[in-house]
């Protein structure tokens, strides 16, 4: 029996998705799920699989921390595990003390879905969380790394363990119709508003590209992309954008929806390990701008355009290229964007190299 210690799989991020994803292909006969925070029906609904068992320790801050470390142990002992796979830092951590506290002999591996790219874009606690890691990181039977930016920066930092590998993110490929020969009009943005995603740069691009596309229609997709967020709006403003010039969608889903109302993707990420959104959008055979963080530049390979962190010009004319594109050239684009992630992404693939390095 296999159980996987998440920081909250409320979140529909990357993380919790590729966990779902994870779940829901499990062939094991048991499966247990501890949030330290809490459990989401979309998470579950995604999951699909009835031999899992969750459970939320309702841990929302760090003052709750050590007495959900005390349930969990609880919980191991109970359940006896044979492996105890932990997502993301402050699970991590909770996961090595808990199996100590437990005396359990299951292995613990720990999984990173963050790169470092830019640290000051993470939150407090977050950050407080990747140095308490670094304390204990030789502590795991091994760590799985989700790109290979992320294991070098975090190596870079500190982190030490002889068992490290990277399992890139898996996808379902959705049934699509063959590329078609068009031109681009519609770019599309998909991220929840965080810091780490950089909105900024991206209406200060919007704002550029629409000088000289006029023709060009931009939307955002993303918890906390709305109008009623000031926030947002502000960001805009200082971008010199009206408020009708992106289409804040917010929260969808129906992801497989607006990926099919978009013909190219951007990412304006100040730092990533795997972002999703990518592959995803690759999955649904639209072209990629991206920001060149964590693994973005290699999993958008010959299907995208990749250019540095935090430049707005730069964004702005990878944008342009992107919307020049003859329709002969888009649908090559096109073309590699599925196939890429067909080759190299798709989950079945991904599942079994967890298998293999979870239970050697």
């Amino acid at each position: 029996m296999i159980m996987h210690v998440i920081t909250n799989f409320t979140a529909s991020a990357g993380a919790e998705t590729m966990l779902a994803r994870l779940l829901h292909g499990s062939a094991d006969e048991r499966i247990v799920v501890v949030s330290l925070i809490g459990v989401s029906d979309r998470n579950r609904n995604l999951a699909d699989n009835p031999r899992v068992t969750y459970v939320s320790l309702a841990a929302s801050s760090l003052a709750a921390l050590p007495g959900a470390i005390l349930r969990l142990a609880r919980l191991i002992r109970k359940e006896r595990p044979n492996v105890i796979l932990c997502w993301m830092y402050h699970a991590m951590i909770a996961g090595v003390l808990a199996s100590r506290m437990a005396r359990c002999g299951a292995p613990v591996y720990w999984n990173i879905r963050q790169s470092l790219d830019d640290p000051a874009s993470l939150t407090r606690s977050s950050r407080l969380a990747i140095a308490g890691a670094k304390l204990l990181s030789s502590q795991p039977a091994g760590i799985i790394y989700n790109s290979a930016r992320a294991l070098e920066l975090h190596q870079a930092y500190g982190y030490q363990n002889r068992n490290m590998v990277v399992i890139p993110n898996g996808f379902e490929l959705p049934q699509i119709g063959p590329a078609e020969a068009t031109t681009v009009r519609r770019i599309g943005i998909v991220g929840r508003f965080h810091p780490q995603k950089d909105h900024g740069t991206f209406f200060k691009a919007v704002a550029a590209v629409r000088k000289t596309h006029p023709q060009a229609v931009f939307s955002a997709a993303g918890n906390g992309l709305s109008h009623d967020n000031r926030a947002v709006i502000d960001l805009m403003m200082e971008a010199g954008l009206p408020a009708h010039a992106v289409d804040l969608k917010g929260e969808i889903a129906d992801m497989s929806s607006y990926y099919c109302s978009i013909d190219a993707l951007v990412l304006s990420s100040r730092t990533e390990g795997f972002p999703n959104v990518i592959a995803e959008a690759m999955s649904y055979a639209k072209p990629i701008v991206t920001t060149d963080v964590g693994d973005a530049a290699t999993v958008a390979g010959n299907a995208g355009i990749a250019v540095p962190a935090r430049d707005s010009e730069a964004l702005a004319k990878a944008i342009r290229e992107i919307l020049d594109l003859s329709p002969t050239e888009y649908a090559r684009y096109a073309r590699n964007a599925r196939q890429r992630v067909e080759n190299e992404y798709a989950i079945a693939a991904v599942r079994a190299k967890y298998a293999r390095f979870l239970m050697p």
